[in-house]
């Protein structure tokens, strides 16, 4: 069989967000790649004792792959795996940001397509990553500004400079809530909506990310806008989010409310 019988392999910069086996050696992973979005390959051999791929497909842990498929195999989702590489400092996760770190992995994972490409969410994953072993307002900002971009990037995300329905501008000193079946709407109580100063200083930083070269300077400046008044942005992305998963409970939330709870309980309860 002639090399012409496979497509060229292809580089790509990428983080694993999934894995499981696949046999007794082997493992399927769920990749987002920078230039092909969210990926599944097959890795041959992976949990082999030898293998060098064992310390590499890691979570959190930027690496460069390059698989391909057999031009047979067009049909198939699966590319297989042939190299992986480290490809540069792991964000340094310990802790509550593990759990807030699986918890973006599963949103992308939930949210994306397969095969559809978001380099600059990569991008601002990537940032959101480095930023949740910080402080806790730091990393909350961080999950409220990765929240927005995804959001955004799959087209869900009503735009926060003016209300859906009537097409009103915001105004600062009115009070804002995202509606599951009307967008932004002007809030009928307080209780956590959003001001209109913080809707449209949120507008104006995802347009500067969106028109931004520096996707590192944007993705602080989005944070910042973020941090501002985060308990009732944190509620209302909540309850966007759990609409646009169909209702589900994240698995990741759920293990981190459970593990509170335990937490809480002391040793003499559990």
């Amino acid at each position: 069989m002639t090399d012409s019988r496979r497509s060229a392999a292809v580089t790509q910069i990428a983080f694993v967000l999934h894995s499981h086996d696949w046999s007794e050696s082997s493992l399927i992973l769920e990749l987002f790649t920078r230039d092909a979005g969210r990926v599944v390959a097959a890795a041959k051999g992976a949990k082999r004792p030898t293998s060098q791929l064992r310390a590499v497909l890691m979570p959190f842990q930027r690496i460069a792959v390059q698989f391909a498929r057999s031009r047979g195999d067009e049909g198939s989702e699966v590319r297989t795996l042939r190299s992986a590489e480290w490809g540069g400092e792991a964000a340094p996760m310990h802790g509550a940001a593990w759990f807030a770190g699986f918890y973006l992995n599963e949103l992308l994972l939930r949210l994306l397509a397969r095969d559809d490409a978001h380099p600059r969410l990569f991008d601002a994953y990537a940032a959101a990553l480095a930023c949740l072993g910080d402080s806790e307002p730091r990393s909350e900002s961080a999950l409220r500004a990765f929240e927005l971009l995804l959001l955004q990037q799959t087209g869900v995300l009503p735009e926060l400079h003016r209300t859906t329905l009537t097409q009103s501008s915001v105004q600062a000193d009115r009070r804002y809530v995202l509606r599951s079946d009307q967008g932004l709407a002007e809030a009928a109580s307080a209780d956590t909506a959003l001001g209109g100063a913080h809707c449209l200083a949120l507008a104006a930083a995802l347009q500067a990310w969106s028109n931004a070269a520096d996707d590192g300077q944007a993705f602080a400046s989005l944070q910042h806008a973020c941090a501002s008044d985060l308990p009732p942005l944190k509620a209302q992305l909540r309850a966007q989010l759990h609409y646009h998963l169909g209702g589900a409970t994240l698995r990741t939330r759920q293990v981190m409310i459970d593990s509170q709870r335990l937490f809480e309980a002391g040793p003499s309860k559990r």
